[in-house]
């Protein structure tokens, strides 16, 4: 009895070519469902929650406390757009308005910075400290899919607002 025919065939009933197309399905589903991999994760990456602190400066707004009461308030949401990259939502800890100051000079050659004495400027200066997580890789904390780092554009957008500043600052506080 021959094992292999004129065609082919093993025993005369199945072609090699079947069996061959049935291992490589049978691989291929293996594959999938039993050793999935890593696709699109990150190997030793860990994820420690991340305080940033946002300066924006001259934001021309009219009534600083509507801001904060309809908006941008610590407790709150609030969505966050780093290098063109929308994030999502992250929260606000803490928001510090500035005081506007004004430099004057002193007959002696100096310079002094004072409040600034004009009224109905329109125009406010702000510190934002928001609270999230970011995966901390070997070149920094990625919050989304963007780097984050001091001196990068941030924007804030909300129910009453939409303005950008800037990170000066990050802070990884243990929990």
């Amino acid at each position: 009895m021959k094992i292999l025919d004129s065609q082919g065939r093993l025993f005369g009933k199945v072609s090699l070519l079947d069996i061959g197309a049935a291992l490589v399905i049978f691989l291929v589903v293996v594959g999938i469902f039993f050793f999935p991999g890593t696709s699109g994760a990150q190997i030793g990456v860990t994820t420690k929650p991340v305080e940033i602190d946002v300066i924006v400066r001259g934001l021309s707004v009219r009534d600083p406390q509507q801001l904060f009461e309809q908006g941008l308030k610590p407790g709150g949401k609030t969505n966050i757009i780093i290098r063109n990259q929308p994030y999502g939502q992250v929260g606000v800890k803490a928001v510090k308005q500035l005081p506007r100051t004004t430099l004057v000079p002193q007959p002696d050659g100096s310079v002094k910075v004072l409040p600034d004495p004009r009224e109905n400027q329109y125009i406010m200066d702000m510190v934002v400290t928001l609270e999230g997580n970011a995966q901390i890789t070997k070149n920094g904390p990625v919050i989304g899919n963007s780097k984050l780092k001091i001196g990068i554009p941030a924007q804030l957008e909300g129910f009453n607002y939409d303005f950008t500043g800037g990170v000066i600052a990050l802070r990884f506080p243990e929990k």
